[in-house]
């Protein structure tokens, strides 16, 4: 019962901080701000990917030499 009261407690606290806060103004920056940070993620990318399209041609495996391992004798 004193965790249910203390959780009401909280989500009331919680609701007054958001209201006093700003409320809609405040989700919307944050939002503003999250759709700035996704166009530049995406341009990131696009560069990336026009660079790995680049080096994937030109790119060849090599081959591993094998050495020899020294037998022991005994």
């Amino acid at each position: 019962m004193v965790k249910f009261l203390f959780g009401v407690l909280i989500g009331i606290l919680v609701c007054f901080l958001f209201v006093y806060f700003g409320g809609g103004k405040a989700v919307k920056k944050a939002g503003e701000t999250l759709i700035d940070t996704g166009a530049k993620m995406e341009m990131m990318e696009d560069t990336i990917r026009k660079g790995k399209e680049g080096l994937l041609p030109g790119t060849k495996k090599k081959p591993k030499e094998d050495k020899e391992v020294p037998k022991r004798s005994q």
